[in-house]
């Protein structure tokens, strides 16, 4: 059952269409001027009536701040004492540092001593041993608006074990660091669902994680549905980069360093998965850059000057024998940044004479499908067809998004 409170439903007769707004409205027309505050936020300032007398579990990381700079963990624990019974921690770890894909142990938290079961291990996916001393589940961790980054996976998961062993469900809402108007790129096929993929979006989703969990359980994309409440951000609107918070970034994870990030990610993150490439992991922008092994760096600058991609600018560069583009991407950039990806790594395939295709095999291969949702990148590039005719396929999927989605969205 959702639960839809007073706190967390719209305020004015927009509630009427779903929050929304125009699509067309620029962005430069949608930013506001009122105060800003998270959900943490919103639930300190009701005293955690949510929370108060229930044994509580708080999945979490290192992002989860109240807009005041206080962890989550913390600001919660100070208010409900012995009733924060649990942490729960997904990839990267609860503080962070943890590379992508490496498996973490549970362990003590030293900022309060309380224990942090792994869902990033032996399970992603809570247990009922690990759910069982508690009443209520809540989300507070900041997401990047990207399908294969695994946050919204571990949401998911989470949401569907709390529904089984009958706990509540409370998502304390983020912003969207892309801001809630960028819809980009596949679905996923069912065969390639996955801790990647775990939902069936398009690549860029334009939602808060609060707006993804209620539209998860009302579309029936787990198998049982949590009673669930948001409790809605106040300030935040769709048009609302993370740049125009006036939050403070915190990582998400060692490759997302900077509130742009998410944006790099978008632009290059299917490609990083590509043989003999490299997106500048390791460099002061990660996914910042397109390059492959023997590749002529004004080739590659030349035919991405080609794509015609409005907000993004690029330029050549050469480093330990690869080379390719470095990207600049502005926050309001009207480009396709999913098509963008696919359509450098046609480029670059092409320039280094199939090789950077030919070469992938075994787990990367299924990795690489996974994070695209299909196999049809991968026998397209092999083929030689154009990519843009994948992403003309696009296109039909994401307008069908952007019409389900409608009535799932909290915010003007």
């Amino acid at each position: 059952m959702i639960s839809r409170r007073s706190f967390l439903t719209c305020t004015s007769a927009a509630a009427l269409t779903g929050c929304q707004m125009p699509q067309s409205m620029p962005p430069s027309q949608r930013v506001t001027n009122g105060p800003f505050l998270l959900g943490i936020d919103m639930l300190a300032a009701r005293g955690f009536d949510l929370l108060r007398g229930r044994r509580v579990g708080l999945i979490t990381n290192h992002t989860a701040y109240t807009s005041r700079g206080e962890m989550t963990r913390v600001a919660m624990q100070r208010a409900l004492g012995p009733g924060l019974v649990a942490l729960y921690g997904p990839e990267h770890g609860i503080y962070g540092h943890v590379p992508a894909g490496k498996h973490i142990a549970t362990q003590r938290d030293r900022v309060t001593g309380v224990i942090v079961h792994s869902l990033y291990g032996p399970t992603r996916k809570p247990t009922p041993q690990q759910l069982a001393g508690i009443d209520t589940l809540v989300f507070d961790v900041q997401d990047i608006g990207a399908r294969s980054y695994t946050y919204i996976s571990t949401m998911a998961v989470a949401m569907e074990a709390a529904a089984e062993q009958g706990k509540e469900f409370v998502v304390l809402d983020r912003p969207n660091p892309m801001g809630g108007w960028r819809v980009e790129g596949p679905s996923v096929e069912a065969r390639w669902k996955s801790f990647v993929s775990q939902l069936p979006i398009p690549y860029v989703h334009g939602m808060t994680v609060g707006e993804l969990a209620m539209m998860t359980a009302a579309q029936g994309w787990i198998g049982r549905a949590p009673r669930l409440t948001v409790v809605k951000m106040q300030g935040w609107n769709r048009g609302m980069t993370w740049g125009q918070t006036g939050l403070r970034w915190h990582a998400t994870s060692p490759n997302i360093p900077h509130a742009t990030s998410p944006l790099y990610y978008v632009a290059t993150g299917i490609l990083g998965g590509a043989a003999a490439v490299d997106v500048g992991i390791g460099t002061e922008n990660p996914f910042g850059y397109a390059g492959g092994s023997g590749v002529s760096a004004q080739s590659m600058l030349a035919a991405c000057h080609r794509f015609g991609m409005s907000g993004v600018r690029f330029s050549a560069y050469s480093s330990r024998g690869f080379g390719g583009v470095r990207l600049s991407i502005d926050p309001q950039a009207q480009a396709d940044l999913t098509a963008l990806d696919v359509l450098m790594l046609e480029a670059l395939n092409r320039l280094s004479g199939g090789r950077t295709v030919a070469r992938m095999s075994g787990d990367k291969l299924n990795l690489f499908h996974k994070v695209y949702g299909s196999e049809a990148l991968y026998q397209s590039l092999r083929r030689g067809a154009p990519v843009s005719r994948l992403i003309d396929g696009w296109q039909g999927n994401v307008q069908s998004f952007r019409a389900a989605r409608q009535k799932h969205l909290m915010y003007a």
